[in-house]
């Protein structure tokens, strides 16, 4: 379960246009480019993206890109891998569905107090 403070990291990270962009296109098919010689089953690399395509996308520099995606891996938001000489990027499912998991409990404790609280005042 993630901690306070690592939900704003996350939300800091994710809170600027630019990382949120890419961090949209990380789950878009288009954007998936693969190894060399890799098999769907390598799990990162099967479904990654890689950096100069995220450069390219944005037509932004490199140095711009690597500095959005260090603040991304910070929090723990991508996964980064290097093979060879270029780097891989997907996204971190695993912490995405706890930030899901946050959303559902808050509507569902915002749900349960205006329950509460109409059932009260009728």
């Amino acid at each position: 379960m993630l901690t306070t403070d690592e939900k704003v990291k996350i939300f800091k990270a994710l809170g600027n246009e630019t990382r949120f962009r890419i961090f949209q296109n990380l789950f878009a098919a288009e954007c998936v480019c693969p190894a060399d010689n890799t098999k769907a089953e390598d799990d990162l690399i099967a479904q990654a993206t890689c950096v100069s395509d995220i450069a390219a996308e944005f037509d932004f520099t490199l140095p711009t890109i690597s500095r959005h995606l260090k603040e991304m891996k910070e929090a723990n938001v991508i996964i980064m891998k290097k093979i060879k000489n270029k780097i891989y990027i997907e996204p971190n499912v695993a912490v995405v569905k706890q930030i899901d998991n946050c959303f559902t409990d808050l509507i569902k404790n915002y749900e349960q107090c205006a329950t509460f609280y109409v059932g009260q005042t009728a």
